[in-house]
């Protein structure tokens, strides 16, 4: 079979690849999303059984994706076409490639709103009303368009420069800036007036709200907070260097995306009770406000209401921080496309990562005026499209290419990696518990 090439691209360093695959897992939904789902659904509670799945479902299917991509040194469609003589796969990872696409083209909406908004705290402080309006106006095609269209640039330029140059040494800048960014900016806030009442709804567990709703949806939050089903781990698995332990790796990366959700929430719900305590509505009716409010409604509310240089320094680097982990993000959802262009189509890099950017950025322009369809692409291939490819990663990997296979392409980086309890139990998972697990959330959602 064969392996990714110094043509294709590698990884310089085990952490390069780490930070570049934590990069992918973390992004808007580990920062706003995650911490409103546990403080509105049983708190530390919540987080127990989120933990439980991230490593129970997710990190088994992220062994299995670096596996097939390390093994194969390919794309999604090119890794199932290299194991299998079987015709339905490579759908499969086109499938991935599709969703990855479509995601990607309302994703970047959402960051531009993001990054729109770091400005606006900008022209807020300077009394420039009339343009901090047009900044927040998430109605207004032109101006989403706009910079929507900056924040694809970014994207582009980078996976233009390569695995190693362009990749890697953005995360390797992003990720450990994010982190500072949440960590300096949760001191300040635990600092404040009413933050307490937030770490106690954050970190205080109600058992008794543990019911199969609780634990789905913490297993849905864990499968895509990691970006699984999407190939984006398959394609970075295809530039593992063979010395390397994919079982460890694999849960480095789990750790890194947990523990950044988990600061994340640190952060964001004390925040909103500090909001509480200077006079601002946090709750509707009895529930906590929605993401999408918490973010661009309430947080913006708090730093106007704190003012001064202080306000206006926490309402930019906040926004920073959401522009950062977006861009980390969009980083690996282009670069699956591109990896299948470059393989399948023996394009160039560069050639490809603008020809595919500019492309979806079409799309992208289309979602900027009807801003109606993000909701609809979101369902169809955020909640239903990964988990069906994760699914039928899981079926691949147990019926098709086997889990002896897998486990020896392990071996290249975990010698015994068979007689180990890793090898014993993992198999397990990816035939029996992970799909059911997966299968019963996408017939939730149906439901």
């Amino acid at each position: 079979m064969a392996v990714a090439s110094s043509d294709r691209g590698a990884w310089n360093s085990k952490l390069g690849f780490i930070l570049a695959a934590a990069g992918s897992a973390v992004g808007l939904g580990n920062i706003w999303g995650f911490p409103t789902k546990v403080a509105t659904e049983g708190g530390a509670a919540y987080l127990l059984i989120y933990l439980l799945c991230t490593f129970l479902i997710g990190f088994p299917v992220m062994v299995a994706e670096l596996s097939i991509g390390r093994k194969s040194g390919k794309n999604p469609v090119g890794a199932f076409k290299a194991l299998t003589t079987n015709k339905f796969f490579p759908l499969v990872g086109l499938w991935g490639v599709i969703c990855g696409v479509m995601i990607l083209s309302f994703y970047t909406v959402i960051a531009g709103w993001a990054f729109g908004y770091a400005f606006e705290e900008i022209f807020y402080f300077l009394g420039w009303q009339a343009g901090a309006d047009w900044l927040t106006d998430t109605g207004n095609g032109f101006k989403n368009a706009l910079i929507a269209a900056v924040f694809m640039m970014a994207t582009i330029r980078i996976i233009s420069g390569g695995v190693s140059e362009g990749i890697e040494r953005a995360t390797k800048t992003m990720m450990p800036l994010l982190i500072g960014i949440i960590v300096i900016m949760t001191i300040y806030v635990l600092f404040q007036p009413g933050a307490m009442d937030g770490v106690r709804e954050y970190l205080l567990p109600d058992f008794s709200r543990i019911n199969p709703t609780l634990i789905f949806s913490a297993m849905g939050q864990a499968f895509f907070s990691l970006s699984l089903g999407m190939g984006a781990l398959i394609t970075y698995g295809s530039y593992l260097n063979k010395k390397e332990n994919i079982p460890q790796a694999a849960a480095f990366v789990t750790v890194a995306d947990v523990g950044i959700a988990f600061l994340a929430g640190l952060l964001i719900i004390p925040a909103l009770y500090v909001a509480q305590a200077a006079g601002i509505e946090i709750f509707v009716g009895d529930q906590l406000a929605s993401s999408t409010n918490l973010v661009f409604q309430i947080l913006p509310a708090l730093f106007h209401t704190i003012g001064g240089a202080v306000g206006l320094i926490l309402g930019v680097v906040f926004f920073l921080l959401l522009s950062i982990a977006a861009l980390t993000s969009t980083i690996s959802l282009l670069e699956v496309p591109v990896a299948y262009v470059i393989d399948e189509h023996n394009v160039p890099r560069k050639k490809a990562a603008w020809g595919v950017g500019l492309g979806i950025l079409v799309i992208t322009l289309v979602v900027s005026f009807q801003t109606s369809l993000i909701g609809t692409f979101d369902y169809i291939f955020n909640n239903l499209g990964l988990p069906i490819g994760g699914v039928l990663i899981c079926v691949f990997i147990a019926f098709v290419w086997k889990t002896d296979s897998a486990l020896d392409e392990m071996e290249s980086g975990f010698e015994g990696v068979k007689k180990s309890l890793f090898g014993k139990v993992w198999p397990i998972f990816i035939k029996f518990i992970c799909p059911a697990a997966i299968l019963y959330n996408i017939i939730s959602n149906f439901i």
